[in-house]
């Protein structure tokens, strides 16, 4: 089988497109051929050595997955051969075949394409599990999305319409906030253009934000945390713009707010049933038109350096999916 091989750290293209040996499952795992792998932004940080996860060289990158049950484990009863699926793995996307534990796989349904399937459970997961379970976003409140034309960032303001919030989408192009406001923001910031801190002020009539979603990190943390209100809930989502943050402390006992970790990845592996429960409500907006990833491109396994440099040059607005079979 055709896939992209890390051999050392490094830019996207030094990623070589190699024939690998087919797959076998162990008991509690499943072999998907996979359809579609899109394109996260850790992708390009793991390819780099400088993400927290640093998976053994060589590796194939890619996590967010969906495809066609080829092989089951012995221990495997929800998921037979031939099922359609969508899932996530630690690594190995980026191929025509990937073992995928069974517990993160799902059944995929039947008017998903496996373009959006592949462009939804990592995106919506961490941003559902960010608003749902870290957050504990109520409807009514103001949510501020750094980053917010990124894949978890529009999911985050789409998410937030649903749940009620009012949604004010920060990004660095006018063309960025306009997708977040198709997407059902109501206000936008463009950060570099705008004072961040004292736009969420004046948008939340000094009151400031009930929580910030934040993918980006650097420069943009601290103001963004000045500008938070009172028992506010700060969410530490990732660090796309480059630099992890040095947050002086003093401003959470000042704002008597929270900053809050997420790690998708982790509570998932960890909570599989509190994970099913999310993925099923989130398959449920879905289906009733609440919820579509916004593709941005798809590309060809043989394309995958094109579009992770893509990625990296910051030109890309929702998801990038590779189509690998």
């Amino acid at each position: 089988m055709k896939a992209i091989v890390c051999e050392k750290y490094g830019p996207p293209s030094d990623l070589v497109l190699k024939d690998l040996p087919a797959l076998s499952p162990g008991e509690k795992e499943v072999v998907i051929q996979v359809k579609a792998c899109s394109l996260n932004f850790p992708d390009t940080l793991i390819i780099q050595g400088k993400y927290q996860y640093k998976p053994a060289l060589p590796f194939t990158p890619g996590s967010d997955i969906a495809g066609i049950v080829s092989s089951v484990g012995s221990a495997v009863k929800h998921l037979k051969v031939g099922d359609e699926v969508f899932g996530f793995v630690t690594n190995g996307g980026f191929a025509e075949e990937v073992i995928a534990p069974a517990k993160n796989v799902f059944p995929k349904p039947p008017k998903m394409d496996y373009a959006t399937g592949a462009s939804f459970l990592m995106a919506y997961g961490t941003s559902y599990h960010a608003l749902k379970n870290r957050a504990k976003l109520q409807e009514g409140e103001t949510l501020v999305v750094l980053g917010a034309s990124g894949g978890v960032g529009l999911a985050a303001v789409e998410l937030g319409k649903q749940m009620g919030a009012r949604v004010i989408a920060c990004a660095s192009t006018q063309e960025k906030i306009d997708l977040c406001k198709a997407y059902g923001a109501e206000e936008g910031i463009n950060y570099t253009e705008e004072n961040l801190k004292e736009r969420i002020k004046a948008l939340t009539e000094g009151k400031g934000a009930d929580v910030i979603y934040d993918p980006v990190g650097d420069k943009f943390a601290e103001p963004a945390l000045r500008a938070i209100g009172w028992e506010g809930r700060y969410l530490v989502v990732g660090f796309a713009a480059g630099e992890i943050p040095k947050i002086p402390l003093n401003l959470a006992l000042l704002k008597g707010c929270q900053i809050v970790g997420v790690f998708w990845g982790s509570w998932a592996m960890q909570f599989p049933q509190d994970n099913m429960k999310n993925t099923m409500e989130l398959v449920q907006w879905h289906a009733q038109g609440k919820l579509k990833p916004h593709i941005h491109a798809q590309y060809s396994l043989e394309e995958a350096q094109k579009a992770m440099q893509e990625m990296m040059d910051r030109k890309v607005r929702g998801k990038i999916v590779i189509n690998c079979n």
